[in-house]
């Protein structure tokens, strides 16, 4: 199904008053129903975790997903909710800038409006040399405009925290050099998914030609915290996902062992989930 443009701009334009007027907090869906309970809990937009999509496809995390498998549960959320969705394409799905416009341009036909693009070549490292992923990050911000989305928000990850890459001392340094080299090629923020030291977020915030996502979590800095270190984006990651599945499991856990239900007590009700769709 061919999506409206005009409708996908709107919302882009949208996304980036989002992204650039106040604190964006994005718990992240991994499938329609996620993205509709999390719409009608007050979500301004939606962004999607490849951990939980891949989850309940039948994959583990860790570029595993298909171009094809990750477009079409993007077009399912996009086709549930009617906020702007931006999805996390992990490393493009190719290595080559020609996968990653081709990336781009899927979603885009998806009627999304931004992306993740992250700097690792496989899960754990190594990482995309900087002059690499900006040819990248370059080739997804020309794809969007030749899709006639330029708007498309691209949301550069770089996982020198995550995966530990480098001297400890030395990875702000890595990070910031990246940054700039990533905003220079199109990027519009940066994420640095592992970085929850508030005092180091603080100089990245300060020093970054482009806002900064992070990637909160449990035990971790609370948003008003991660606001007050000057972030201006906030995802969950898998963490929804998570905590689905772990309900999930609990509630078995009890069906098998005692034989009673009361994990399900406060669940939502079928009625009200129902009654989320319109189709």
């Amino acid at each position: 199904m061919s999506v409206d443009i005009s409708s996908t701009e709107r919302k882009a334009r949208l996304f980036r008053s989002l992204s650039t007027e106040s604190v964006l907090v994005l718990p992240n869906a991994w499938d329609a129903a996620s993205a509709a309970v999390i719409a009608a809990a007050g979500a301004t937009a939606i962004a999607t975790t490849s951990g939980g999509v891949s989850w309940s496809l039948g994959h583990g995390d860790g570029q595993r997903l298909s171009r094809d498998e990750m477009v079409a549960a993007a077009r399912r959320i996009v086709n549930t909710v009617d906020l702007p969705v931006t999805v996390d394409v992990e490393g493009g799905y190719g290595p080559a800038p020609a996968d990653v416009a081709a990336t781009v341009r899927a979603v885009i036909e998806a009627g999304a409006v931004g992306v993740n693009l992250e700097d690792s070549t496989a899960p754990g490292g190594p990482l995309f040399d900087i002059a690499g992923q900006s040819a990248r990050l370059r080739a997804a911000r020309e794809a969007a405009a030749a899709a006639g989305l330029p708007d498309l928000f691209v949301n550069a990850r770089t996982d020198v925290f995550l995966f530990a890459i480098g001297q400890a001392e030395a990875r702000l340094d890595d990070v910031l050099a990246r940054t700039a080299a990533y905003a220079e090629a199109g990027a519009d923020g940066i994420f640095v998914p592992g970085l929850l030291d508030l005092d180091v977020l603080k100089t990245l915030c300060a020093e970054s030609p482009l806002p900064v996502n992070a990637m909160a979590g449990a035990g971790g800095p609370s948003v008003t915290e991660l606001a007050q270190a000057g972030v201006r984006r906030i995802s969950l990651g898998t963490g929804l996902a998570q905590a689905a599945y772990t309900a999930t499991r609990r509630a078995a856990a009890e069906l098998f062992g005692p034989g009673t239900f009361t994990t399900l007590d406060d669940s939502l009700d079928f009625g009200e989930l129902n009654a989320l769709f319109r189709h």
